[in-house]
């Protein structure tokens, strides 16, 4: 079974359980926080992933950081829980899929647009108004800054992308001339 649908299963556990509690949003923040700290600390990443290091051993470590974090609940035994089934090093995967599917139930699209320039403000509200009424649904956009489009701009939501970009209009432009 691949990582993302095993990931896919775990996000979508974890959202039954957080949106019947009502803290969805809490404990997708510490999960963030969580993976943060597994990637940015080797040692750590390695005492989760060694499989020569006994699971009493992984738990008591996970325990004392737990008990340092002092993190919901419901955040300690989902650590808890993939601790147990060898998932824990996937959980920067398992935080994508739950934010999606927060997203798809909350009717939230995530879009990333890539410009040459930053856009201002007004302009943001603007492209967000647009993108609300191609998608259908509320969105959430990400800005990016790529000196190499020129102008104009790059969208993507999920796996469509609309380019706008003069980058993209000049290399249309060089293809036809080319034959």
């Amino acid at each position: 079974m691949s990582v993302q649908t095993i990931a896919r299963r775990y996000a979508t556990a974890l959202a039954d359980v957080v949106q019947q509690r009502g803290e969805a949003r809490e404990v997708q923040q510490e999960l963030i926080i969580w993976g943060t700290t597994l990637r940015s600390n080797s040692n750590l990443r390695e005492v989760f992933a060694n499989p020569t290091i006994a699971l009493e051993q992984k738990r008591k470590v996970l325990n004392k950081l737990l008990e340092i974090a002092r993190p919901r609940p419901t955040t300690g035994n989902f650590l808890k829980v993939l601790l147990q089934n060898q998932r824990i090093t996937e959980l920067d995967e398992i935080n994508r899929k739950f934010s999606q599917v927060l997203d798809d139930r909350a009717g939230v699209v995530a879009a990333r647009v890539t410009t040459a320039r930053p856009v201002p403000a007004t302009t943001q509200q603007v492209l967000e108004t647009r993108l609300h009424s191609l998608t259908g649904k509320k969105v959430r956009i990400e800005f990016d800054t790529d000196p190499e489009l020129i102008g104009g701009l790059v969208t993507r939501i999920g796996s469509t992308i609309y380019d706008g970009s003069v980058r993209s209009q000049l290399e249309q432009i060089k293809e036809k001339m080319a034959g």
